[in-house]
């Protein structure tokens, strides 16, 4: 259904299929909408079979002002066009039912989004999904007609939740106009109702509820799973069969962990389809809304200078590095039954490997950029436990300040073996990436926080200022920087000469830096997300095959990890990290890149 977006949003976005395009005419930009099965119904003749309006597709040009440009026809008089209007083209929709369709669904009377947050009193909700969706309301991205309910077994009161959700809401630093008289306005669209996650009869209340503030609107419908995964089938469940939409589109938005291995996560799947079909499922991996993983491809795919280096030729190492300044912090009951190498590097970090080393997608379209991050993942040698090194945080002193171990965490078991560090080096078997080692660091309680990609390119073959370098010739290699958080930047490391009469070389950073470049607050990565569900855009979702090709690299050394009951090695909270990621490292001829004077 098609939804009216503001243009300080995004483009206006006509979503009448999943994708839609925009071209340009004589300067201006048009949007391209394609009529297919979600129009159907009103504007292709009755005798049209359900077969033929799935596949029925029709460009239109809708212009700014709101005018439809339909393709030049033929004249009546025409024989071929009469042979052709008396049989294939009898079920092609005329421009007058064209023109009433657009007209249809981009009236904001006609439709409704209603989001429903199960798991409403959960901190995820509270702290990134209540004020995201506040967020987007602010900047216009939401649609004119929607409504917000929180859903979860706590007893609450629509007041008592707006004065939950209140307490996170903030206004953007670079936009703080009227910020009060929005919140209100926000608030006033937020509702709650309690109920069982496993009840049909409570999703069969809350259909009620949402029927009444929908009215006779198109009603579209958004289920965010903010739940722990053993009640996912339950929720999915009673929500499919009692709370879906019986017009409009219903998705649902579900939160890792998707399973712990192979054979959990295909059972997931397995149930989550018994009741939805894989294109209402959207599995959300937040890393992949951030904004300097969504300009990889940018970085990449539109600068010339990038793309012929995109390769082992030109690419001696590639590091993907995660790290947390802070131990489980009372999550450890969570944590423990999932350990670092799940909570992080299965997700998080090889979504962004995959995004970074796969080929030209034929076009931006979700479903192509996903056929391209498969190839890569399926491509990938399964991980062996030599190539992976294993840490677990211990208690430390510092500055007169003692920090706590791991399992000193109240929620954790004693003598639990589950890593809270983790270093893997992968590789990629296929003609681009032959012999390139992958490496992925990821840990908790370190000395700093961040995430960023670092990509080291090979040493200069005969390089002429190689006695100006020493030995050491990592000095002098190129080194291209992605920090994808905090104080988001893109540098590479070049050598230059120091100005003077002698010959000194330095290493200076061509840097952008977000902050010093736009003045714009960067969005959450959970806005981009949750728009893009309301909007139909699947690209930065996790597709099902996607899913199991992940879990086939990583459920192998996992079960050898738990079976053989691995002692992982203890390093102080607050450090770099176990001393045997550096070993890991230099297997491969590699120095991590993070822990240099110059990083």
């Amino acid at each position: 259904m098609a939804t009216l977006y503001s243009t300080t949003c995004r483009s206006i976005s006509y979503s009448l299929t999943p994708s839609s395009s925009s071209l340009s005419i004589n300067g201006q930009n048009h949007q391209r909408l394609n009529f297919s099965s979600c129009i159907a119904k009103r504007v292709l003749p009755a005798k049209v079979s359900f077969h033929s309006r799935r596949n029925f597709h029709l460009n239109v040009v809708l212009m700014q002002d709101g005018a439809v440009a339909t393709p030049v026809t033929p004249v009546e008089n025409e024989t071929p066009f009469k042979k052709l209007k008396d049989g294939l083209l009898s079920s092609v929709p005329s421009t007058k039912e064209i023109k009433e369709a657009a007209t249809f669904d981009v009236n904001k009377d006609e439709s409704t989004v209603s989001i429903t947050v199960v798991g409403a009193s959960g901190d995820l909700a509270k702290k990134k999904i209540f004020p995201a969706l506040f967020a987007l309301y602010y900047e216009g991205c939401l649609p004119e007609h929607f409504t917000i309910f929180g859903y979860a077994r706590s007893k609450m009161t629509d007041a008592e939740l707006r004065n939950m959700v209140s307490k996170t809401l903030t206004c953007r630093i670079d936009k703080r106009e009227n910020c009060d008289e929005k919140m209100d306005q926000f608030l006033k669209r937020c509702f709650y109702h309690s109920g069982q996650y496993g009840s049909q009869q409570n999703f069969a209340e809350l259909d009620k509820k949402l029927k009444e503030h929908e009215g006779a609107r198109v009603s579209n419908r958004l289920f965010y799973l903010s739940i722990p995964p053993n009640i996912f089938i339950d929720a999915v469940k009673c929500a499919s069969s009692s709370a879906s939409s019986g017009i409009g589109w219903t998705r649902v938005i579900v939160e890792k962990p998707f399973g712990r291995d192979s054979d959990s996560s295909a059972a997931l799947t397995k149930a989550l389809k018994q009741y939805l079909d894989e294109d209402q499922i959207f599995r959300i991996d937040h890393y992949l809304g951030k904004e300097l993983v969504e300009n990889l491809s940018v970085l990449r795919f539109s600068n010339l200078i990038f793309e012929p280096l995109w390769s082992r030729q030109y690419i001696r190492n590639v590091q993907l590095i995660f790290s947390e300044d802070f131990g489980t912090e009372g999550r450890g009951g969570y944590f423990d039954n999932y350990g670092i190498i799940r909570d992080i590097m299965q997700n998080h970090l090889l979504q962004i490997l995959a995004l970074f080393a796969m080929e030209t997608p034929v076009s931006l379209d979700a479903e192509d950029i996903r056929n391209e991050k498969v190839k890569v993942l399926r491509s990938m040698r399964p991980l062996q436990l030599d190539d992976v090194v294993v840490g677990q945080y211990k208690s430390h002193t510092k500055g007169g300040v003692t920090y706590p171990a791991y399992t000193d965490d109240n929620t954790v078991p004693k003598g639990s073996l589950t890593p809270t560090f983790a270093a893997a080096a992968l590789f990629i078997d296929n003609a681009r990436w032959d012999g390139v080692p992958f490496l992925m660091k990821a840990g908790k309680a370190l000395h700093n926080k961040s995430a960023e990609i670092r990509v080291q390119f090979r040493h200069v073959p005969g390089n002429l200022y190689n006695r100006n370098f020493g030995t050491d010739l990592d000095r002098a290699t190129n080194e291209l920087v992605i920090r994808v958080q905090p104080d988001e930047a893109i540098y590479l490391k070049i050598n230059n000469k120091v100005p003077g009469l002698g010959m000194r070389l330095d290493r200076s950073n061509l840097h952008l830096h977000y902050a010093a470049r736009y003045s714009k607050e960067i969005p959450d990565a959970y806005e981009r997300l949750l728009l893009d569900a309301i909007e139909g855009e699947r690209r930065l979702f996790i597709r099902s095959d996607e899913l199991d090709a992940a879990w086939a690299l990583f459920t192998p050394v996992l079960k050898e990890l738990e079976e053989k009951k691995i002692i992982p090695e203890y390093y102080p909270y607050g450090s770099r990290g176990p001393v045997g990621a550096h070993y890991l490292a230099a297997r491969y001829k590699v120095r991590w890149g993070d822990l240099g004077i110059e990083q």
